[in-house]
């Protein structure tokens, strides 16, 4: 593979395009506001989502997708979950088949339900094979080349092995999965757990509280998961305990950080207004609380994540509602 293009010119779309650099001759960065590509094309850094790292030299950035996709070996998604199936749409006349499309939005589909893989393959039809990227990662962390783990997930062990041969880098380090259905669920559904866990720190709660929660939290990703087709073992590893635990207790962690705030008593509405990052547990908890409703699955942080965020419910009720739960084995 010699060109990868990149759709999403947010922190995480940089800073992948950032470290993936080194292995592709040219790279090119798909921004979706052509105010942005054009400050990023003369500054070189992208100052409102991700301030203090220069884009290499081969990195091209670019507004236009006819012009982003033409001759792309490889293309890497992520874009917002809210955006993704209307840049999808556009990008489609565009790519080539049967070029690769990697997708690293972590996510649910609102309207929909849809996990981020499904958005893309419903969209594009059998013209591309689709693949899966998570792991415990923060953005700034990858920019700067710090050593991390990553999972490739796909049903087609042929696409996964191609793509980890074509993204491994002495900083980055894949692993495949044939399960890309846990690894979804795991990625979308860490951010809500991860919002409860700043709602704990928000409360002025301790470390017992973080680790009761996350630990929990986990066993009802791992349910969900399972329901849709997942596999269990796939929680236990990078792309489930591996980023939950990041997220959760992350200093970088955006999800982390609204929940603090919903803590401190702050209202969502005035904390989204003041963030330009994208904090995808908001949206992917309203999602996540109907997946459970469909399918007869119990998850209950996530139900009161959904009744702080969706119907004021004061956090500290929340978080002694969910003690008072009926007693039961582990």
């Amino acid at each position: 593979m010699n060109c990868l293009t990149v759709l999403g010119a947010g922190s995480w779309g940089t800073a992948l395009a950032i470290a993936l650099a080194s292995r592709f001759e040219q790279v090119c960065l798909w921004a979706r506001d052509p105010a942005q590509a054009d400050r990023l094309t003369i500054t070189r850094e992208n100052a409102r989502y991700l301030a203090g790292f220069r884009l290499p030299e081969h990195v091209s950035v670019s507004h236009d997708l006819q012009f982003s996709l033409i001759g792309a070996d490889a293309i890497l998604s992520v874009v917002p979950s809210h955006y993704l199936h209307e840049v999808m749409a556009q990008a489609a006349p565009f790519i080539k088949a049967p070029t690769p499309v990697v997708s690293a939005t972590k996510g649910i589909e609102e309207k929909t339900l849809r996990r981020m893989s499904q958005v893309i393959a419903e969209t594009l039809g059998a013209q591309s094979p689709v693949a899966v990227l998570s792991g415990p990662t923060f953005a700034r962390e990858i920019a700067a080349g710090e050593p991390a783990a990553i999972v490739i997930a796909a049903e087609d062990a042929g696409v996964t092995e191609q793509i980890q041969h074509a993204f491994c880098t002495p900083a980055l380090r894949f692993y495949t999965s044939a399960d890309p259905v846990g690894v979804e669920i795991g990625a979308a559904l860490k951010n809500v757990i991860a919002l409860g866990a700043g709602v704990c720190s928000g409360l002025g709660l301790g470390s017992n509280s973080v680790a009761a929660l996350v630990t929990r939290g986990l066993a009802e990703i791992t349910r969900l998961a399972v329901v849709l087709g997942g596999k269990e073992r796939t929680l236990a590893g990078l792309a489930g305990l591996g980023d939950l635990v990041l997220t959760a207790t992350g200093s970088l962690s955006r999800n982390r950080a609204v929940g603090v705030q919903l803590g401190q008593g702050r209202k969502l509405a005035g904390i989204l207004a003041q963030t330009t990052m994208v904090a995808e547990g908001v949206s992917t908890c309203r999602a996540a609380y109907q997946l459970a409703l469909r399918h007869g699955v119990t998850l209950p942080i996530t139900s009161k994540m959904y009744e702080v965020l969706y119907e004021n419910k004061d956090p500290r009720l929340a978080i002694r509602e969910l003690m008072e739960r009926p007693l039961t084995s582990e």
